[in-house]
C-alpha cells in the first residue's frame, strides 16, 4: 500500500523553527532518493530539498543554509528541519520520491505558516 504521511507543520513567527516528518511506505521509500516539496498559494509545487538513499543532500537556493533534510532508513521516514523561517516559506509541504510527477501518489501535505 502506498503511503505518504507528512506532519509537523504549524504557525511560527519569522525566525522560528519547525521540524517536519514524513512516514513513507516501503514501496516509495525503498532505494529511492526522497525529496521535500512545497506549494505556496497561487504557485506551482517546487522541489526544495532531496536526500539520496546514502544521505547525499541537495537544496534549492531559496532554502540552502536554513533547511536540513535527513532520512531514517530503518523507519522509512524523511525529515526536514527548517530554521530561520521567513514569511515566504509559507506553503503546504509535501514529501515524495525525488522528481515525483503530478500524476504520482501524493499525501495530504502539512501546512507551514510563517507570520507574526
Amino acid at each position: 500500500q502506498v503511503q505518504l504521511a507528512e506532519s509537523g507543520g504549524g504557525l511560527v513567527q519569522p525566525g522560528g523553527s519547525l521540524r517536519l516528518s514524513c512516514a513513507a511506505s516501503g514501496s516509495i521509500f525503498g532505494v529511492n532518493a526522497m525529496g521535500w516539496y512545497r506549494q505556496a498559494p497561487g504557485k506551482q509545487r517546487e522541489l526544495i530539498a532531496t536526500v539520496s538513499n546514502v544521505g547525499t543532500t541537495n537544496y534549492a537556493d531559496s532554502v540552502k543554509g536554513r533547511f536540513t533534510i535527513s532520512r531514517d532508513n530503518a523507519k522509512n521516514t524523511v525529515y526536514l528541519q527548517m530554521n530561520a523561517l521567513k514569511p515566504e516559506d509559507t506553503a503546504v509541504y509535501y514529501c515524495n520520491k525525488r522528481w515525483a510527477a503530478s500524476y504520482d501518489y501524493w499525501g495530504q501535505g502539512t501546512q507551514v505558516t510563517v507570520s507574526s
